[in-house]
């Protein structure tokens, strides 16, 4: 169903602080929000970098998260699933949320359930 192109660029939370320009309280605020997603990677929470645009979370990745979480999805299968290419959007789910295809991304991400 699945299909794994290539490793994304992960950051720390040390880095989302530089990248965000906010403080640590606030990038786990953001975590802990749902406005990004982040895994254990060896042991170190992490984000994918194309979770960020311009400085910010992509304001499309929420509702998504929350989508999935309604599903079922722990945190690990939802970056999964995002992070990899879905069949019926033809690309990783984040690049189609990226390309301007929310709706798309959402209700695909809906008859998963």
């Amino acid at each position: 169903m699945t299909e794994e192109f290539s490793e994304p660029q992960w950051l720390t939370l040390p880095a989302l602080v530089n990248v965000l320009n906010v403080s640590p309280s606030r990038v786990k605020q953001l975590i802990e929000d749902k406005l990004l997603l982040a895994i254990r990677r060896d042991g170190v929470l992490q984000v994918p970098a194309a979770f960020i645009r311009d400085g910010a979370p992509l304001p499309e990745l929420r509702g998504t998260i929350y989508v999935l979480g309604d599903d079922g999805f722990t945190d690990d299968q939802a970056m999964d699933w995002l992070l990899n290419v879905d069949d019926s959007l033809g690309v990783a789910p984040i690049d189609a949320l990226r390309a301007g295809r929310k709706a798309e991304v959402r209700r695909v991400a809906q008859a998963l359930a």
